[in-house]
């Protein structure tokens, strides 16, 4: 935990806030904080700034707010539309895409897709806040991704999608014949990762249409976690 991040509900005034839960923890075992030390914190979707620790307890903290002055770093000009993932590792990858800066995430299904994902409590929106969190927490970032679940992929791709990518670079990560994903741009993007095994034909075909272009890594298949951080690190 890079920063310490405050909800409202932790404020008991204007510059005071107690802290009861994991991140008390965090403080106590990790960090090894002690009465008068300074620390980093953002309040969630505002600034950041930092705190002083003036009262420590077995069972909860108090913290005095000596400044909230810092805007939090700048996202990434992306919508990254992204097959929805295994359970396991959908948890990873909403921390990368928070930790990288990536400003909105839809999640869509795919037929590689297994139904019984859209199924997993890690999709209930307090799961997904929460590992949204910890990847704000390690990047020193307080600004929530928005995440959107897109379970019907063709009306999706065809009646939303185009909209998204009006005013983009539209590409989709695919192996296979296609140009190299190009590097360093400066410029909006909208980006689709597909499930492990890709994307099939038709869905490769329908998202050309909608605007996205297919471009390649190289010949490897990569992870999907592995494909997200590797075409978000090329791009930008």
């Amino acid at each position: 935990m890079n920063l310490l991040l405050l909800e409202e509900a932790d404020f008991i005034a204007a510059d005071r806030v107690i802290l009861r839960d994991r991140r008390l923890t965090h403080m106590q075992e990790v960090h090894r904080a002690v009465v008068g030390d300074s620390l980093r914190v953002g309040r969630i979707g505002g600034l950041m700034g930092s705190a002083e620790l003036v009262r420590l307890e077995a069972k909860e903290a108090e913290l005095v707010i000596h400044s909230l002055d810092q805007p939090p770093p700048a996202k990434l000009p992306l919508t990254l539309l992204l097959a929805l993932p295994r359970p396991k590792m959908l948890r990873r990858v909403l921390q990368t895409v928070a930790a990288m800066g990536v400003p909105n995430v839809v999640l869509v299904n795919s037929y590689r897709v297994e139904k019984s994902f859209w199924q997993t409590p890690f999709l209930e929106p307090e799961a997904i806040r929460e590992q949204l969190i910890l990847g704000l927490e390690q990047a020193r970032d307080s600004v929530l991704p928005n995440i959107t679940l897109e379970k019907r992929f063709k009306p999706f791709v065809e009646d939303r999608l185009p909209a998204l990518v009006d005013g983009t670079l539209g590409l989709v990560g695919h192996p296979g014949d296609y140009p190299e994903c190009p590097r360093g741009l400066d410029q909006a993007v909208t980006l689709a990762i597909g499930p492990e095994g890709g994307w099939i034909p038709y869905e490769i075909d329908l998202l050309a249409k909608a605007g996205l272009q297919p471009v390649q890594l190289g010949p490897r298949i990569l992870r999907v976690e592995t494909a997200v951080t590797a075409l978000l690190a090329r791009l930008f």
